[in-house]
C-alpha cells in the first residue's frame, strides 16, 4: 500500500468541535424556502451554525489530494463526478443509488466498477488501497454489518469522510447537510471553487422549485410502507434529512417535532392532523412504486385525509428524500408540487 500520512480522525473531529462551540441550532423562520434556513451563516454550507456527531467523518485531512477513492454508494460517488473528480473513483458499493440519475452523469456511474452489491464489505473496500473512502452515510463507516469503521481504514492507510448530520435540538429545516458534504469533498481535493458553484446551483434549483407562499401551513405525511393498525403508523421524524426538504417544499412534516430520525403516530393522531400530503417514500418495500402507493392509498387509517380523499399522494426514492443527493432538490420539487396542488 502507498504511504500516507493522514490525521487521526479522533484529532480532526476535537478541532471540528472546537472551533464550532458555542455554535447550537435554535430556531427557525419557517418562511425560508431558499435552500438553507433563515439563520444559516452567509458561508455555502452554513456549516459555522452547526456541530456534528464527533463519531461521525465530517472533515479530513490528507498531505496530498487524493488519487484513488472508494465510493460506500454511487450518490457519494455522483457528487465525484459531478465535481470533475470522477477518474478518481476506482470502486463504488450500494450501486442502486444511481438508480435516479440519468444521462451522461448516469452512464459515468455506470463505468464505475462495483465492489460490493451491498452496503461495502471492509475486505473489498481496504482490498482496492484507497487513498480516501467517502459516503453518504457515517452508518457506512463500521454502522452497518461488515463495513469498516473509520479506525480500521485508518489502519489501514485510508482516510474517510462522510455527511454528517446537525447535533441540534431543534427541527431539521434544511439540506445543509448535503452543502456540508459537498464542501468538504471539495475541500479535500483543492477544489473549494468547484464546491461553492456546486452549492449555489442546488440552492437555485430548490429556490426554483419552492411552492409560493401560502397563509396556512399544509400538513406533510411520509410513509414508506402501510401503516399497520396494531403497531401505529411509522414517518419521518423532525432530525431527518426529509424534514428539511418537506420544510423547504412548503409542507409542514407532521411528525416535525418527534427529535428522532424515525417516528411513531397513533391513527388518531394522523387523522387529527389531517395530512393534505402524503409522500410515498420508495426503495424500501419489494413490491413496485405503484403498488406500494395504491396499498396506502387503500389503507382505511388514512382514508379520512385530505391527502387520500384529493388524491394528493406523491412517490419520493429514498436515496434522494433521506440522504444527501445532487437529486435532493428534485426531491423538494415533487413535495413542492403536491404542497402547491394542497393550498
Amino acid at each position: 500500500m502507498t504511504s500516507r500520512r493522514i490525521l487521526p480522525s479522533a484529532f480532526l473531529a476535537t478541532l471540528t468541535i472546537a472551533a464550532l462551540a458555542g455554535c447550537g441550532g435554535g430556531s427557525m423562520d419557517h418562511s425560508d424556502h431558499s435552500g438553507h434556513s433563515a439563520g444559516s451563516s452567509a458561508s455555502p454550507t452554513g456549516a459555522a451554525d452547526v456541530v456534528t456527531d464527533p463519531t461521525c467523518p465530517a472533515v479530513v485531512s490528507l498531505e496530498s489530494v487524493p488519487e484513488r477513492v472508494v465510493t460506500m454508494d454511487a450518490g457519494a460517488a455522483a457528487f465525484l463526478i459531478e465535481l470533475g473528480l470522477g477518474d478518481t473513483v476506482v470502486g463504488t458499493a450500494a450501486p442502486d443509488f444511481k438508480t435516479d440519475f440519468s444521462g451522461d452523469i448516469r452512464a459515468q456511474l455506470d463505468a464505475v466498477p462495483v465492489l460490493d452489491d451491498g452496503q461495502g464489505s471492509a475486505e473489498a473496500v481496504i482490498a482496492s488501497d484507497p487513498d480516501l473512502v467517502t459516503g453518504i452515510s457515517q452508518y457506512e463507516f463500521g454502522g452497518f454489518d461488515g463495513t469498516a469503521s473509520v479506525d480500521q481504514l485508518e489502519s489501514a492507510g485510508s482516510a474517510a469522510l462522510s455527511a454528517c448530520g446537525a447535533v441540534q435540538d431543534v427541527p431539521v429545516d434544511n439540506i445543509d447537510e448535503t452543502y456540508r458534504y459537498i464542501s468538504a469533498l471539495s475541500d479535500a481535493f483543492d477544489v473549494t471553487e468547484r464546491g461553492e458553484e456546486l452549492i449555489d446551483r442546488i440552492r437555485t434549483q430548490v429556490s426554483d422549485a419552492t411552492a409560493a407562499s401560502r397563509d396556512a401551513d399544509v400538513p406533510v405525511l411520509s410513509l414508506s410502507s402501510v401503516p399497520d393498525a396494531g403497531a401505529g403508523i411509522n414517518t419521518n421524524g423532525g432530525s431527518r434529512l426529509a424534514n428539511g426538504i418537506i420544510t423547504l417544499a412548503g409542507g409542514t412534516n407532521i411528525a416535525r417535532d418527534q427529535l428522532q430520525d424515525f417516528a411513531s403516530l397513533s391513527a388518531e393522531a394522523v387523522t387529527e392532523a389531517n395530512p393534505a400530503v402524503i409522500v410515498v417514500v420508495s426503495g424500501f418495500a419489494d413490491s413496485s412504486d405503484e403498488d406500494l402507493k395504491a396499498a396506502i392509498m387503500a389503507s382505511p387509517l388514512l382514508a379520512e385525509t385530505d391527502a387520500v380523499k384529493n388524491e394528493n399522494v406523491v412517490v419520493v426514492p429514498q436515496r434522494i428524500l433521506l440522504s444527501p443527493s445532487l437529486l435532493n432538490a428534485d426531491a423538494v420539487q415533487i413535495i413542492a408540487d403536491a404542497v402547491a396542488n394542497a393550498s
